[in-house]
């Protein structure tokens, strides 16, 4: 049996055997035949494995690590904006866009109050899982994370916090709208709201019924635009005392990116779709860099708050969004 001594001891080459590994699996995607390979490496089964190669392996490629995953999250973020379509963001958030307003907000006030005045989470931390909260998970985790200059500790934190909750949230949520009684529309509306990443939003979506999927994928789309707004006022909020503005400009790349993608390359939407995905793939690379900087010390000092905050906050969100939806 393999001790833990000998993969500390040959850390680096786990660490390159890893990163290889994912890179390669992702590659496979491009390639018809093999693209189901792909499939399995999302995300959070990233972020996880490079917490649980960090937690057994301790870190390997400190530097190399923080210095890929700031610059690399920027650009996939900004490659994004490639796979999202302004006019149609605007279009299907017309009718709830009060109610849009005001929960973003809402729970950004909400997701602070309980995570860094009650639970004592550092600022960041609370700050980091009450966007992902208020928006959409990961993605708005990753796009304001350096604009609020996150520590990646504080990233890979909030980051589990999300994708813990988006896994119980796909299961329960389907079963928690039939035992509700909603109707399709209803639970579209609501699973936008109240579950964190699009993904997910899809996959529950789907798992209720196709207008409910409808639903909530084009009210997701239009919460995710709620990253531009939240990140350039995260610049403001949090710039310190006597110090000049940092301005996030990938966000504005972001920006500029959807706007291509909706008046300039309308007519080849591939164009948009491949670099999306590709942008896809370098966040689910860079949530790799992210996990494998967490140490147990880290852990250790963080513990379970900031996983009570996300849990906390997510009741509070379900249940408010639920009795308004019920209810007007």
């Amino acid at each position: 049996m393999i001790s833990v001594t000998a993969l500390q001891q040959n850390s680096k080459t786990i660490y390159v055997g890893l990163l290889s590994t994912l890179t390669v699996f992702l590659l496979m995607d491009y390639i018809p035949v093999l693209a189901s390979f792909s499939r399995w490496v999302t995300p959070p089964v990233s972020l996880f494995l490079g917490l649980i190669f960090a937690l057994v392996c301790g870190q390997a490629y400190p530097k190399f690590n923080k210095k890929v995953s700031k610059y690399l999250l920027q650009y996939s973020v900004v490659g994004l904006g490639f796979g999202m379509n302004l006019q149609a963001s605007l279009a299907s958030g017309k009718e709830g866009m009060e109610f849009t307003i005001i929960s973003v907000i809402g729970t950004m006030i909400i997701g602070m109050f309980i995570g860094h005045k009650l639970l004592k989470v550092d600022r960041d931390t609370a700050y980091l899982i009450s966007s992902g909260t208020a928006i959409c998970g990961g993605s708005a985790i990753a796009a304001v994370g350096p604009v609020l200059k996150a520590k990646d500790s504080e990233m890979s934190v909030a980051l589990a916090t999300i994708f813990v909750l988006n896994a119980i949230a796909l299961f329960i949520f389907p079963v928690l709208g039939h035992m509700f009684g909603l109707d399709q529309q209803q639970f579209g509306t609501w699973a936008a709201i109240a579950i964190h990443d699009t993904s997910s939003v899809v996959g529950a979506g789907a798992a209720y019924g196709e207008e409910a999927l409808k639903v909530a994928t084009t009210i997701k789309l239009t919460r995710a635009l709620w990253i531009i707004p939240l990140a350039f006022a995260t610049s403001f909020i949090f710039k310190g005392s006597g110090k000049k503005v940092s301005i996030p400009w990938f966000i504005l790349y972001f920006v500029v990116a959807i706007i291509l993608n909706t008046y300039v390359l309308d007519g080849v939407p591939q164009f948009g779709q491949a670099v999306s995905g590709l942008a896809r793939k370098g966040l689910i690379i860079t949530m790799f860099f992210i996990g494998a900087s967490l140490s147990m010390d880290v852990l250790k000092q963080v513990g379970m708050k900031p996983l009570i905050q996300g849990v906390a906050l997510w009741v509070v969100i379900s249940l408010s969004s639920l009795a308004y939806i019920l209810l007007f």
